[in-house]
């Protein structure tokens, strides 16, 4: 069975001949649980991290290091960087996945779920960022990447806060390309459309082009493979979204007031 998932791994593009340390955020549900499962799979050494007890303990039954870690709490992230190192001397491939949606009624905002959603997505991946950057920068090949959000192309109905919380990490993603190029770090950005997930199992709306885990998760490791610097999709989503963009912005606000729920 574990030579028939290599093989089946590697006719989608996906397998690695040398085998690396992985570590994963939001590793309890969706893709960071997929991703650290067909990674381990793969005979790397992946850490999941996430706050589910009991997703963690299911990680652990596919072999995956499964460390309970907040990443909004920086003190847990410390703790998970001792836990780490006691195991490995390097991180080669970061995934910085973690992220929450809340979205916005604009007759009763409450700026506690701007807070909630930015802690979430953006300052929980600059707090993994000051603790295991150290780690990275010790690989010979390094490789960090941020799942942002195809949302970050187009400002949508009732997304103010998971929108400019994915703006914000791609903006901080491309800058950090800048920053860590001399220093030999890789950096992608992941921005997915819909992806079947618990997460977007909670939208109340249609979602265009949706795409299965399993897809998407095949997709990403495919990009992580080739090193890209952007993982898009899927294709449909990516092109209507950018030739929407192109729109004056007058004209995509009338536009979108159509589609508002």
């Amino acid at each position: 069975q574990w030579h028939s998932v290599r093989l089946e791994l590697q006719l989608h593009g996906l397998y690695y001949k040398e085998n690396m340390n992985i570590l994963i955020t939001g590793a309890t549900s969706g893709i960071g649980r997929v991703l650290a499962i067909k990674y381990a799979k793969l005979g790397h050494t992946v850490f999941g991290l996430g706050r589910n007890a009991t997703a963690l303990e299911n990680l652990s039954t596919h072999g995956v290091y499964a460390v309970n870690t907040d990443v909004t709490q920086i003190d847990t992230i410390k703790l998970a960087y001792e836990h780490i190192i006691n195991k490995v001397i390097c991180l080669d491939l970061i995934i910085l996945n973690a992220g929450t949606c809340e979205y916005i009624d604009v007759n009763s905002l409450n700026s506690q779920v701007f807070k909630d959603v930015m802690n979430v997505n953006f300052f929980g991946v600059t707090n993994c960022l000051e603790c295991f950057l150290p780690l990275l920068r010790k690989s010979s090949h390094p490789h960090l990447v941020g799942v942002a959000s195809m949302a970050y192309y187009l400002p949508l109905s009732r997304s103010e806060a998971y929108g400019a919380s994915k703006a914000a990490v791609n903006y901080l993603f491309e800058s950090l390309a800048i920053d860590l190029a001399h220093q030999n770090i890789e950096v992608t950005v992941v921005n997915p459309g819909f992806v079947e997930t618990p997460l977007t199992s909670r939208n109340d709306f249609k979602m265009p082009f949706l795409v299965s885990v399993d897809k998407a998760t095949d997709l990403i490791m495919n990009g992580i493979k080739n090193r890209d610097a952007e993982i898009l999709f899927p294709k449909k989503l990516t092109i209507s979204m950018k030739l929407l963009a192109l729109l004056p912005r007058k004209l995509w606000r009338k536009i979108a007031q159509r589609f508002r729920k």
